[in-house]
């Protein structure tokens, strides 16, 4: 099942039936430990939507409001290597390897939703950085209480010429306006993820594909409870929060986004979200 953020409410996707829920404060509904049951009550009275596709494309909005949006990081090899890349020249490389095995995992804040845009938005590029990526990430969607009651996806901009520059400049490279997309909608599930799930990163440039990758979430190293589980250690989360959980389509040190460039970032299972580069 899944659910869209739009103007007027929200859509619920139930296998090839949309449904129109009216009324609905994203926040409250949102935070639900039994969002998937409640989910199925109130499409019982609720009447399914014509054209769902276009109405969707017209009225959807991020899938986040009063959350906030944070960011796990190294959790995948690739990522390891990169980071090490990048800051090898400023001293930094060691402190990748050492969290990869560390008990602790690298946790960060990456946004709240005045940073976000949804599929279709602009996402930005810091006019103080020479080298930029998207990052793909799988989303995990969390109540107050910590429960994983979902996913969707994420897009974690970043610097790599700043972050490279110094690993303390990591929140300047990582948080600014137009820094995330998250979406295009929230795959409400009781079930953990098949470990064949697949994530795939499609950038294009004037319509012509200039890098593409793909990875299983098979390699992340951590377990998505215990992300939760320091995250919700010391900090509360009234609304809940929504938790990338790492990138492991690492473009190499020659590519670098530009304006207009086209993001697409597809996950098994939750479909695709859709930036341009501003």
């Amino acid at each position: 099942m899944k659910i869209y953020k739009v103007k007027s409410g929200i859509v619920v996707e139930q296998g090839e039936k949309f449904y129109l829920l009216k009324g609905e404060d994203w926040d409250g509904f949102l935070n639900d430990n039994d969002l998937l049951k409640t989910i199925g009550n109130k499409i019982n009275t609720s009447n399914q939507i014509d054209n769902a596709a276009t109405y969707i494309d017209n009225e959807l909005q991020a899938p986040v409001q009063n959350q906030e949006i944070w960011a796990s990081g190294v959790t995948y090899y690739n990522s390891k290597m990169g980071r090490e890349e990048e800051s090898k020249e400023a001293g930094g490389s060691s402190f990748y390897s050492r969290v990869y095995v560390a008990d602790r995992p690298e946790l960060f804040f990456k946004a709240t939703a005045y940073r976000t845009v949804g599929s279709g938005g602009m996402v930005r590029k810091r006019a103080d950085s020479t080298w930029d990526v998207p990052e793909p990430e799988l989303t995990l969607v969390i109540t107050s209480s910590g429960k994983i009651i979902g996913y969707t996806i994420g897009n974690d901009m970043s610097s790599r010429s700043i972050e490279g520059e110094n690993p303390l400049y990591l929140p300047q490279a990582k948080t600014y306006d137009g820094c995330a997309a998250v979406g295009p909608c929230i795959l409400i599930t009781d079930e953990p993820l098949s470990k064949s799930t697949q994530i795939r990163l499609n950038i294009f440039r004037n319509g012509t594909e200039v890098f593409s990758g793909q990875i299983g979430i098979d390699q992340i190293k951590r377990k998505f409870e215990d992300l939760v589980r320091y995250l919700y250690m010391e900090c509360s989360f009234p609304y809940g929060s929504l938790l990338m959980t790492g990138t492991g389509i690492v473009p190499s040190t020659d590519f670098n986004l530009t304006s207009g460039d086209e993001v697409h970032i597809a996950i098994d299972g939750i479909g695709t979200l859709v930036n341009t580069v501003a």
